[in-house]
């Protein structure tokens, strides 16, 4: 069993019966305290994923693999999933990644990058590489060649421009399963500006 100096950070509660940190063992105890270690807390978004005991792991191990091994940095992996948040939409990941890239770029460029990425004052790398995110988030299957070749055009490999269809598409699945089982915002992730609440809940409030 988890200790009980472990804290608990989630909103409101999802909508279906998940494994708390006071029942969790094996593999999931050890996730749960690594998250304790690294964010404070465990957060509602992992401990959705314990509905599917068998699943929760495998689906950590592979966001993992994603961001740690990402080969544009965690920066531009946190600004691919924070615009592809914007636009499933997820309230949820627009919250928690907003606070994140607020301590990265700072609270304005954060907001500026929400507001119209292409008007944020970012590379026109990055611009290209959000593009192609919001296209993957809206519709993947109007993604053509020519698409790829702008990216091709300002200095991303093949690599490159898979990691960032990774990390889109990635977002596209986890965020969607959050708002379908009900999770919701923990309260450190929310700003404490009421407007820029409002402005970054662009679904589920």
């Amino acid at each position: 069993m988890l200790i009980l100096a472990i804290r608990v950070c989630w909103g409101s509660g999802v909508f279906i019966r998940t494994i708390g940190v006071d029942e969790a063992t094996g593999d999931i105890a050890a996730l749960y305290e690594a998250e304790q270690k690294s964010m404070g807390c465990v957060m509602e978004a992992t401990r959705c994923w314990s509905a599917r005991p068998d699943v929760i792991v495998p689906i950590e191990a592979l966001l993992h693999q994603i961001r740690d091994g990402f080969s544009l940095g965690l920066v531009d992996f946190r600004l691919i999933t924070f615009v592809a948040a914007r636009f499933v939409p997820s309230s949820y990941c627009c919250h928690v990644y907003f606070s994140a890239l607020s301590k990265a770029l700072g609270r304005e460029t954060a907001l500026a990058v929400h507001k119209d990425y292409r008007k944020a004052g970012l590379s026109e790398q990055r611009v290209e590489m959000l593009a192609y995110a919001e296209k993957i988030t809206r519709n993947a299957s109007s993604v053509t060649e020519h698409d790829i070749e702008r990216l091709r055009s300002v200095g991303f490999s093949d690599l490159n421009i898979a990691d960032i269809a990774l990390a889109a598409s990635f977002r596209n699945f986890v965020s969607r399963y959050f708002d379908a089982v009900g999770a919701s915002v923990e309260k450190a992730f929310l700003d404490p500006d009421p407007v820029v609440r409002s402005e970054l809940a662009v679904g589920r409030t």
